[in-house]
């Protein structure tokens, strides 16, 4: 390969800038200085192609509008799923449906954590110590076992399924750090296995549209197809009124999944537009799947009046009437009891007590937890997670 013409530089905005570049790819991550390179490429009337699924996710209402404006293309495919072609297949192949509900994996380092968590029965602190040791987790590991680096993922989705604008600060987000080995024995007992989802889902309420969207641990049956997917892997389900059920799985991350996706957004953009000639966009199907003028600032439901079926780990003194003072509790605020377990004492003298409810709502469920808490019993913060059935 004849690398003679190649110009090397140590300042972004030689590249950003130049007169005879057509297309920058930004490969840096986070907010800043992404968000200025991209922004001074695209007035620079550059195409832009980007893995940076946070820049999309905070500052993308802003970048489209401007890229439209200087007649260029963002591309961001890599931005979501790694190297699964999810934003293409959602914005283009299922652009004759409907979506009706959305479900993914969206982080490797999650989902190894937690099958490692499951396979070896480990702790948390000691599966995240070798998840950073083989270089699937960061030093610092906030976003993607807190749950942000999925939700930036998901606001993205929603938007791109629903013709919402991006909404990530309104994603309800809790992420892994309180899941112990003990909680995935029990779960795997019930018939179920713990994935980090992120979930969204349309609704009419009152005549008003607004989108629910949230992203944490989830219970899901052991027969569902997300539950097989395992390791790094992601996947993403996709419901529409015409299509049915569709799911795309493959690696979520990693240089060479994420250069797979990269490359064919160069290429899309240069089949389309070529030598530069900015014309040729308006062929390249909308970047959130939606025309400009479509996409509606749609209000996000709000996490109480979200609906669920919930399991609840309690960690109570062992004496007598414990459970029924939190049964009593629950069936104040209308929630129904489908199963109750007791596990052995702890060390601590505690005893788990867990508890699988049918359907409420979120709101119903924060407002009896905050009575129970106050119980003198009750030693410990209560774990709640979220249950789909994916009607299994």
């Amino acid at each position: 390969m004849d690398l003679s013409g190649v110009r090397l530089t140590d300042d972004a905005n030689d590249v950003v800038t130049a007169d005879d570049i057509d297309l920058v790819i930004e490969l840096i991550g986070g907010y800043e200085p992404a968000r200025t390179f991209v922004a001074t490429a695209i007035e620079h009337g550059k195409h832009v192609v980007t893995a940076n699924k946070a820049l999309i996710a905070k500052h993308g209402e802003e970048l489209f509008p401007l890229a439209e404006k200087h007649g260029v293309a963002i591309g961001f495919e890599a931005a979501v799923g790694g190297g699964i072609p999810c934003l293409k297949a959602l914005r283009e192949g299922l652009a004759a449906n409907s979506v009706e509900s959305l479900y993914g994996i969206f982080n490797g380092t999650c989902n190894f954590i937690l099958t490692k968590m499951e396979n070896e029965g480990a702790d948390y602190m000691d599966v995240l110590k070798e998840a950073q040791e083989l270089g699937y987790a960061e030093a610092d590991p906030t976003f993607d076992v807190e749950g942000i680096d999925t939700a930036h993922k998901l606001s993205i989705l929603a938007s791109m399924s629903f013709g919402s604008k991006i909404k990530f600060d309104e994603v309800f987000t809790e992420g892994i750090s309180k899941i112990t080995a003990a909680d995935i024995e029990a779960v795997a007992e019930l018939g179920y296995r713990i994935k980090l989802l992120g979930i969204a889902k349309p609704h009419c309420v009152d005549g008003v549209d607004k989108v629910e969207m949230r992203v944490h641990p989830t219970l899901v049956p052991l027969s569902a197809q997300i539950a097989q997917v395992s390791d790094s892997y992601n996947a993403v389900m996709v419901s529409g009124d015409f299509v049915e059920h569709t799911v795309y799985t493959g690696r979520g991350a990693g240089e060479r999944p994420t250069a797979s996706a990269v490359i064919a957004d160069v290429m899309d953009i240069a089949r389309v537009c070529g030598n530069g000639a900015s014309g040729g966009v308006k062929y390249l199907a909308p970047p959130m799947a939606y025309v400009a003028s479509e996409r509606q600032d749609i209000a996000t439901l709000p996490m109480a009046d979200v609906q669920s079926e919930y399991y609840l780990r309690f960690m109570v003194q062992d004496e007598p009437g414990v459970i029924a003072a939190i049964s009593s509790i629950l069936a104040d605020h209308r929630i129904s009891l489908e199963a109750v377990s007791q596990k052995e004492r702890h060390a601590t003298q505690a005893v788990p007590v867990i508890m699988l409810t049918h359907a409420t709502t979120e709101g119903n469920l924060q407002a009896a937890i905050s009575r129970i808490i106050s119980l003198p019993s009750v030693q410990e913060d209560v774990l709640i997670l979220r249950k789909e059935s994916f009607g299994v």
